[in-house]
């Protein structure tokens, strides 16, 4: 058992462990159940309780949350609508998200597999080292997807 002070005192009985809980006016708190005795220790429980919800408070704070950003684009889509939609992935990748690129195949286009997977090709290419492919383009139906993630930057 360890007072709330931090000394410790050494295997004694429950009720004696109560006892001196209760003249310095605090809580006697099972920390370790599984333990071999038992350890507990001699403090302010709910003082206790508050620094434990803090600190949890505090690792959710620094916890980031990462999303999946889908962008859809056609076999025929053209040039300028092209960049436009590779500045939206790269500003996902800066922010840290993972990019879904969908080339979805309307009518017949489907015939021309080869041209949605020049797309997924150029914009791997287009990225350049700020993005990995973290999945592999696939055919899914009429639509054909590939993952990237942001590049793990150095310091």
């Amino acid at each position: 058992m360890v007072a709330d002070d931090g000394a410790q005192v050494g295997i004694i009985p429950t009720s004696e462990a109560l006892r001196m809980a209760q003249e310095k006016g605090l809580d006697l708190v099972e920390v370790a159940p599984n333990a071999d005795p038992p350890v507990c220790r001699i403090m302010d429980f709910g003082r206790f309780k508050y620094q434990q919800q803090k600190k949890l408070q505090e690792a959710r704070k620094k916890q980031s949350t990462v999303q999946i950003k889908e962008i859809k684009v056609r076999p025929k889509t053209d040039e300028h609508d092209y960049q436009t939609k590779l500045k939206h992935i790269r500003r996902f990748l800066d922010d840290g998200d993972r990019c879904k690129v969908t080339v979805f195949f309307r009518g017949r286009e489907i015939v021309h597999k080869n041209r949605g997977q020049d797309i997924l090709t150029r914009v791997v290419a287009d990225l350049g080292d700020m993005a990995k492919v973290e999945q592999e383009p696939r055919t899914e139906g009429r639509m054909m997807t590939m993952l990237l993630a942001p590049q793990v930057k150095k310091p």
